[in-house]
């Protein structure tokens, strides 16, 4: 596979790595230790090279697998903490929890807003949103208004401001950071990005929002193999 060459190691055992470490939330010295134990010889930053390699690439291959999203999304944004700074994390799921999409940014503003909704958008063509729940950060109306005057969302969806509805995602705000919290921060913009995506996606397919896949740890292995073509 031109995917993995030139690498030592199965690719049965990177992708192992890569799954566990954005499932568990454990710390690259520990997931070492774990594989020394199983008879595997691997350095920490080995498995940290395969995460920012393959953890995108494995968020690029699940997007066939996410199947349907509800219409009703709850749109928030948390923070990450990147090269001793704060960053922000935006983030939007439907109604169910199932997730829409995410975004690392540097600032908060209509901008950054816009540049979100378009990304989820974009992700969520098939299943556009009929309603767009958000917190009261006045970059959200503008940031709206402004691609339903440039034809990408309909004037027909409805903007929502209510800390209620969107106390699911805020609940998964903190899900998530227990997941991150090992990492103790991020060194870069980049490694951050890659890092979160295979977060995110191994929650998602953890939590049973993929479609063809069962709700045991088989059937959660089953689908990253076959995203990367191996035998199931």
């Amino acid at each position: 596979m031109s995917l993995f060459k030139r690498r030592r190691f199965p690719v049965e055992i990177i992708l192992l790595c890569v799954r566990w470490y954005c499932k568990y939330g454990i710390s690259y010295r520990d997931l070492a230790e774990m594989m020394s134990e199983r008879g595997v010889a691997v350095d920490p930053s080995t498995i940290f090279r395969w995460v920012q390699r393959y953890a995108p690439e494995m968020e690029k291959r699940i997007r066939p697998y996410q199947g349907p999203r509800s219409g009703s999304w709850r749109v928030d944004e948390t923070y990450v903490r990147v090269g001793g700074r704060w960053k922000y994390l935006f983030r939007a799921v439907d109604k169910h929890g199932r997730l829409i999409a995410s975004m690392l940014s540097n600032r908060r503003n209509t901008n950054a807003a816009y540049r979100f909704l378009r990304r989820a958008i974009k992700a969520m063509s098939t299943y556009p949103p009929s309603s767009i729940t958000t917190d009261r950060l006045a970059s959200y109306p503008r940031a709206i208004l402004r691609l339903q005057n440039e034809g990408l969302l309909s004037k027909d969806v409805e903007h929502r401001t209510s800390k209620y509805l969107n106390n699911i995602l805020e609940a998964d705000h903190g899900a998530l950071k227990r997941v991150i919290r090992p990492t103790r921060g991020f060194q870069t913009l980049k490694t951050a990005v890659a890092t979160l995506k295979g977060f995110e996606i191994m929650r998602m397919i953890r939590r049973g929002h993929c479609i063809q896949r069962k709700r045991q740890a088989t059937g959660e292995v089953r689908l990253v193999n076959q995203l990367f073509g191996l035998a199931a």
